[in-house]
């Protein structure tokens, strides 16, 4: 038996505001920039091949002064944007790297909309079905919603998930995500008991009708991953690899684990910010690999930039959430909570990755990220 003190891990105990040391604002910059280290648990993937990039620099802050306001910005940790294999720019945080591993939370959604694209066309899960039609177990708050409404993020139950309120779902839901530990004496819960445990289904107004504001809810991309576990062939990791491979990554795709070994496509994927713009490129090319061969449902990709969807809220109300992706038809991406957004223009082939860390308490700022996603939008506009 130690003799010596033994402490909670502080990086994961939670404190009297009800998070975790490392999303706590006086820690949260360290917290992204080493989210890949301090998880519970995590599952690291390598590409089998690197998209090598050059150089083919252009002034992106004079055409689009906004973009100078962003770098300045305290939050700021990194950008880079790619066209094809050229790099057009990138720039860093002093204390940090477009080479370093970085937090993209809700970006992380963007491989449910890739993984479950590739089983429609496999025939193994349909838009129509119900949740209860693949995960008999789940609870009144999914059992009767469609894997269509999961995608959209057109469903209405209990869960909630509102950063300014530490006592929301979306903060108890981290303890299944791999990100917080439970309080002392409460047991650990993995990703099926913690989304089967939300109750309250209610049928949305207007559900389906590509009409009003998104109902956004991180747990309905927990449910998709239990349905796209539960029916795929081969393991969610088996997936991710054929991302990292497709996507060409320099360096490494880490993204935390569940007690019951799922990928926490929710939010917790870390990535760098030349690596998340290769990740845009491969969307930019259809899906497409490296060699030109189909890894994505591009036909899923192409409906889901076209089709009538939910409009985010203000000021991103300029984009639609279909599919689980943000688009205007020409613009395709994600945003993540404190900062992240992912923007590519599927017309011009252009990609850009922007990663940041908002200190305030909530770690969200709305006005923040309208900013944010129309300065992204007028930049991939701009590149020539």
């Amino acid at each position: 038996m130690s003799s010596g003190k033994i402490i909670s891990n502080p990086d994961l105990t939670v404190g009297a505001d009800n998070k975790q040391r490392w999303n706590q604002p006086a820690h949260r910059r360290h917290g992204f920039h080493n989210a890949h280290r301090l998880f519970r648990r995590g599952l690291m993937v390598r590409s089998r091949e690197v998209l090598v990039l050059g150089s083919a620099e252009q002034d992106l802050c004079a055409a689009v002064p906004g973009l100078a306001d962003l770098i300045s910005h305290p939050a700021f940790s990194a950008f880079c944007c790619l066209k094809g294999d050229q790099i057009i720019m990138e720039k860093a945080a002093e204390d940090f790297s477009t080479l370093a591993p970085h937090s993209i939370q809700s970006v992380s959604k963007l491989h449910i909309h890739l993984i479950i694209g590739r089983l429609l066309a496999e025939g193994r899960v349909a838009l129509e079905g119900r949740v209860r039609d693949y995960l008999p177990d789940m609870g009144s708050g999914y059992a009767d919603a469609t894997v269509q409404a999961l995608l959209d993020m057109d469903v209405e139950n209990d869960f909630t998930e509102d950063y300014a309120d530490p006592q929301a779902d979306c903060y108890a839901e981290e303890i299944a995500l791999g990100w917080r530990l439970p309080r002392a004496g409460a047991a650990d819960v993995s990703l099926a008991e913690f989304a089967t445990a939300i109750t309250g289904f209610r049928v949305r107004a207007g559900a389906g009708d590509g009409a009003g504001q998104v109902t956004y809810k991180s747990a309905n991309t927990d449910v998709l991953t239990l349905i796209a576990a539960k029916v795929s062939p081969v393991p969610l990791a088996a997936h991710m690899e054929a991302i990292a491979d497709a996507a060409g990554y320099e360096g490494a795709l880490h993204i935390s684990m569940s007690k019951d070994g799922h990928p926490a496509f929710s939010g917790g994927g870390c990535l760098s910010a030349r690596d998340l713009a290769r990740f845009g490129m491969f969307l930019a090319r259809g899906g497409q690999d490296l060699h030109g061969q189909p890894v994505a449902n591009r036909a899923f990709l192409e409906e889901t930039r076209t089709r009538p969807a939910h409009s985010m809220s203000p000021p991103k109300d300029w984009l639609r959430y279909s599919n689980h992706t943000m688009t205007d038809g020409r613009m395709l991406g994600h945003a993540g909570y404190g900062g992240q957004f992912l923007m590519v223009d599927m017309a011009s082939g252009t990609s850009c990755a922007f990663l940041s860390v908002l200190e305030n308490e909530a770690g969200y700022d709305d006005a923040y990220m309208g900013q944010l996603s129309e300065v992204l939008r007028d930049v991939c506009l701009s590149v020539s």
